[in-house]
């Protein structure tokens, strides 16, 4: 008589099955890791090889290759990024410090002393008609005429000044041995008179100021020799005596 085999229930699970699958899953664990220190080694190239019981599966060996493969090139481009670029020369640090550029040091220039502004001397109200002449004859008596004037003496030609500000009321011969004469009002009731003059430099009307050229020595008129004959008029020929009137106002003729 036999003996019934007992029935497998479709719902129990097959122990007998599950147990050699244990090894395999190891024995695959173990080849992914060796694949992927031999990918490392001989350019991302991985050989697995499976257990005895069940060969592995083609994903699992697909995707250790992959990753092998990622591996590969993940240390490809560390080690070409570490490599420095040849292209750009290096800069030695003694040769950039060894000749460092001068500063120049600005120094500040001293200020210029201001120049002294010219100034110039106010012309006296009056002046000497013919300054550094020599007196040759004073106001007064002589050879039985009353000489009414004072002569100064020069090289001919020397330029005549007028004596004080004023407006020329003559310009020309005055006659009785004057000669060349200009006469000039000074506007305060006095006149002064040049006489024997070689060229007269003013006309009539002419306003002048003190010291202005106004004609040059000479011996035009009775004149033994070159020289300025000066008078000073209180009123029109009404002459007066020059030397105290000149002094008074600052000027000395000499006499």
């Amino acid at each position: 008589m036999q003996e019934d085999s007992p029935v497998q229930n479709e719902n129990t699970p097959d122990t007998t099955a599950e147990q050699p699958q244990r090894p395999g899953r190891r024995n695959r664990l173990i080849v992914l890791g060796a694949a992927a220190v031999v990918a490392l080694g001989v350019g991302g190239v991985a050989v697995a090889t499976t257990g005895p019981d069940r060969p592995a599966p083609t994903a699992v060996s697909a995707d250790a290759q992959s990753r092998a493969e990622a591996a590969g090139r993940a240390d490809r481009s560390a080690r070409e990024s570490s490599t420095p670029p040849s292209a750009s020369p290096s800069v030695s640090p003694s040769t950039a410090s060894a000749s460092p550029t001068p500063t120049k040091t600005v120094t500040a220039k001293p200020k210029p002393k201001p120049k002294p502004k010219k100034t110039t001397k106010p012309t006296p109200a009056w002046v000497d008609p013919m300054p550094g002449a020599s007196v040759t004859s004073c106001y007064g008596q002589r050879w039985g005429t009353l000489h009414a004037g004072i002569d100064l003496a020069l090289p001919s030609g020397t330029p005549i000044h007028a004596a004080a500000a004023g407006t020329v009321t003559q310009a020309g011969d005055a006659a009785d041995g004057y000669g060349n004469s200009v006469f000039i009002d000074h506007g305060n009731g006095y006149l002064t008179h040049y006489a024997h003059q070689s060229r007269i430099a003013v006309t009539v009307g002419q306003k002048v100021k003190a010291g202005q050229v106004i004609g040059y020595e000479g011996a035009t008129g009775d004149a033994t020799g070159p020289h300025l004959h000066f008078e000073v008029h209180q009123g029109m020929w009404n002459q007066i005596d020059p030397a105290p009137y000149m002094r008074a106002r600052g000027v000395d003729l000499g006499c």
